[in-house]
């Protein structure tokens, strides 16, 4: 009775699981989309931008999306080495399945489960500190480059004022942020040690469980430097998107912007990545206002933005996930 209970569980799982996901997701989308009051207008401003001259634009921001993922595959390629080696394509595969279930869990915690499934069995729970290890590079980068944001938004001339453009609420955030970087870069760069001495104290309380080691300085240094050029594809996809919409906003003024509000994002805890449409909006309109007052176009980047890099990757995610097995039959 037990075996046969089992054996339903698993089934159950196996093949219903993937499409309540698939379904979950494109319903949540609709709703977070219907619960925004200028939705309507920011997609009408997109449909009439991608028929437009600048087109073009568009286009290469599906591109960007499609480098976007790329770097960070290949970043957890080379972070997973030490625990087992993964073809690209399979890699490619947990990176969008990790992004559709963190698309509805807390802080993107199911991040690691997605990746989970692509990992050999008897790695799964091994595969969680390499993906850490990429999640520390990412927030290195957003921090220190956040930094750097704060520090520019203090000296560039400003159109409009608001209260990120005071000089206490700046100098805070500044010291923060450095702060913040500082310390994130101690542990990323001492990864290996600080599981040394966890790996020591697990064999000292006879836990049958060690973390993987053998993170160098150039792994450490390979993958913080993809994180950087992910961080500048970002950017890039940003100005992109604030041309199309007609925001005539410099190179610095893109990067001091999106830097501020990344890390904003990073730092406030969120639900989801799909509920958090209204904060992106609610912040890229307070922080960008200080160079332009197009608040339509504002909205329509930040939703240009989310629907590119996160539920397009997510939705294909779903797709993927009808295709395997949480759980073997056996």
């Amino acid at each position: 009775m037990i075996v046969v209970l089992n054996k339903n569980i698993k089934l159950l799982v196996n093949y219903v699981a993937g499409p309540l996901i698939m379904l979950f997701l494109f319903y949540t989308v609709a709703r977070e989309l219907h619960k925004q009051p200028h939705w309507k207008d920011s997609l009408k401003q997109m449909l009439e931008a991608a028929t437009g001259k600048q087109e073009w634009k568009l286009y290469a921001m599906f591109g960007l999306m499609c480098v976007n993922w790329a770097l960070e595959t290949f970043k957890w390629q080379i972070a997973l080495r030490p625990v087992q080696p993964i073809g690209f394509i399979r890699a490619f595969k947990a990176i969008l399945a990790g992004t559709c279930i963190a698309s509805f869990t807390p802080n993107r915690v199911g991040e690691y489960l997605g990746r989970m499934l692509y990992v050999d069995p008897g790695n799964k729970i091994l595969s969680v500190t390499p993906t850490i290890l990429c999640s520390i590079s990412q927030m290195l980068i957003t921090l220190t480059a956040g930094f750097v944001g704060i520090y520019l938004f203090s000296i560039l001339p400003f159109q409009f004022q608001t209260v990120w453009s005071s000089p206490v609420f700046l100098r805070s955030a500044m010291i923060i942020t450095g702060i913040s970087a500082v310390g994130l870069a101690l542990i990323y760069f001492r990864f290996d040690p600080l599981v040394a001495r966890v790996n020591k104290w697990m064999e000292k309380n006879k836990k049958n469980f060690s973390i993987p080691q053998n993170f160098n300085f150039p792994v450490l240094a390979t993958v913080l430097f993809i994180s950087t050029i992910r961080y500048m594809v970002f950017i890039l996809q940003y100005f992109l998107l604030f041309s199309l919409f007609g925001i005539p906003l410099t190179g610095m003024q893109v990067f001091t912007g999106v830097s501020v509000m990344f890390v904003l994002m990073a730092v406030v805890p969120t639900l989801t990545f799909l509920t958090d449409l209204g904060f992106r909006w609610a912040a890229g309109i307070q922080i960008f206002q200080v160079f332009t007052l197009n608040t339509a176009g504002i909205l329509a980047v930040s939703l240009g933005i989310w629907l590119i890099n996160l539920i397009i990757p997510a939705l294909v995610g779903s797709l993927l996930i009808l295709r395997i097995k949480l759980f073997s039959n056996r």
